[in-house]
């Protein structure tokens, strides 16, 4: 087709892409001089009315339609040739490349940039579902995406096309129900025929976690008919919470609209975290915050317990044998006996350091998307201060629950990388295996890890 004039007006260039009785091709518009799109729909054997009616219904919509990041709609007509009999849907041409057509590469984006790319186009459907009826793309992936040249610290411009499969909400109420769309990207009611606003919103979130992850989201694990992409990709807690809200599998849980979609992702503690099966132990003291973007646990002091009465008496004993050495010292100036007495000096000083901590002192684990922190905290002074570790450096977590002649020797462990920090039931005001599994699964819901089988760690 290339030279042949279409619509005594636009010469078609390139072909752009092709399907089964459909072609986009790339014209100038003899007129203006402009370059234009061309989708043309050719009749055939194999041609369907649902065809025609999609595509008479693009273009009915892209002419009501006025948004300065989507074509334009220009001219409709119909094409009757030796070649090619059908219809012709002209709109402006925008030199730009799909997001799909950047990843095929090896492209990639910061989470910074993705989330530019949410904010524009969330913008764009706020846009089409404020109209009345509003419009329903039904069909946003990163091939109807376009993205214009990077800038500094801008991704450039963005775009949303192909209104092929459009749909408005007053079509789906009061006319029969057409499933249209890509898999992998289409939530559940879709494959039913039913479509909302929040099914864009679903659309979109499949199509960011292919951006992170460079993975097609029908190629990721799923779980209930969630879509399993935290292992594979690099996120924030925040920005990864915000898209699991996204592609919530039910209505009601996903985020309702684009509008409610933005402020969350500029609000990320706007989001409720999901509710938990494993509960907060009654009579619990341990305080635990979290939101999107930080968690904090604090254990209280352990009080009297089994731990502190042992360090107590220990505590005891090693002053005693201070003692003597001072006495030794003092009264029979024999060297020889401050010699052997000083070891029990350096005991004395740990033990006490130890029972301070067990009796008074509090356990504080703070986690927000940049790092770790592990310290003890006595009044006013934080001691036994470990180095602050990478969030990102947080590989497993194991929980090991263990029994040994009725005492709890269960333990919960952070690893990062080879190391390990433990968090068990002998650390300051634990009292209980209900308490440490519960924070098991705390941390689990904001790291976005699965707690490990204990036979296999």
């Amino acid at each position: 087709m290339i030279g042949q004039i279409l619509g005594d007006r636009y010469e078609v260039q390139q072909l752009l892409g092709k399907k089964a009785g459909r072609r986009t091709l790339l014209a100038r518009d003899l007129k203006t001089q402009e370059l234009v799109v061309i989708k043309l729909l050719s009749f055939g054997s194999d041609s369907e009315w649902d065809d025609f009616k999609l595509f008479e219904r693009e273009a009915k919509i892209l002419k009501n339609l006025a948004h300065p990041c989507i074509p334009r709609y220009l001219d409709y007509f119909e094409v009757n040739s030796l070649t090619t009999q059908g219809f012709a849907l002209v709109q402006t041409y925008i030199a730009a490349q799909t997001l799909e057509q950047y990843l095929q590469t090896g492209q990639t984006f910061t989470e910074a940039e993705i989330k530019q790319i949410a904010k524009a186009l969330l913008e764009i459907l706020i846009y089409l579902h404020g109209l009345y009826p509003p419009v329903i793309h039904r069909d946003i992936k990163p091939s109807n995406i376009l993205l214009g040249d990077r800038s500094g610290n801008s991704v450039g411009e963005v775009y949303l096309i192909d209104f092929g499969s459009v749909q408005t909400v007053l079509a789906t109420e009061t006319g029969t129900r057409t499933v249209v769309g890509t898999y992998g990207y289409m939530p559940q009611e879709q494959f039913g025929g039913r479509t909302v606003p929040a099914s864009d919103l679903y659309s979109l979130g499949a199509t960011l976690i292919y951006l992170v992850t460079g993975t097609h989201p029908a190629d990721l694990p799923q779980k209930d008919f969630r879509i399993q992409f935290e292992l594979a990709a690099n996120l924030s807690p925040s920005f990864s919470n915000w898209l699991k809200s996204m592609v919530e599998p039910s209505l009601e849980k996903r985020l309702s609209s684009a509008a409610v979609a933005i402020a969350a992702l500029e609000k990320p503690q706007s989001i409720n975290l999901p509710t938990l099966v494993v509960g907060k132990p009654d009579g619990s003291k341990i305080q635990l915050t979290k939101n999107q973007d930080s968690l904090e646990i604090i254990v209280p002091p352990a009080g009297f317990n089994r731990s502190t009465v042992f360090m107590g008496l220990f505590l005891i004993a090693s002053t005693s044998f201070w003692l003597c050495w001072i006495i030794g010292t003092l009264l029979l100036s024999g060297k020889w006996l401050a010699l052997f007495f000083l070891p029990f000096l350096g005991l004395n000083c740990w033990a006490i350091h130890e029972f301070l901590l067990l009796k008074f002192g509090r356990l504080c684990l703070r986690l927000n998307s940049e790092q770790m922190t592990l310290t003890w905290e006595l009044f006013t002074w934080k001691l036994d201060k470990r180095r602050p570790l990478p969030r990102q450096s947080i590989n497993k977590l194991v929980y090991i629950p263990k029994y040994f002649n009725g005492i709890t020797v269960s333990a919960l462990y952070i690893w990062s990388g080879g190391q390990k920090y433990q968090i068990g039931a002998n650390n300051g005001g634990i009292k209980s295996e209900a308490e440490l599994e519960w924070l098991a699964h705390e941390l689990s819901d904001w790291l976005g890890l699965p707690i490990t089988n204990p036979m296999g760690s």
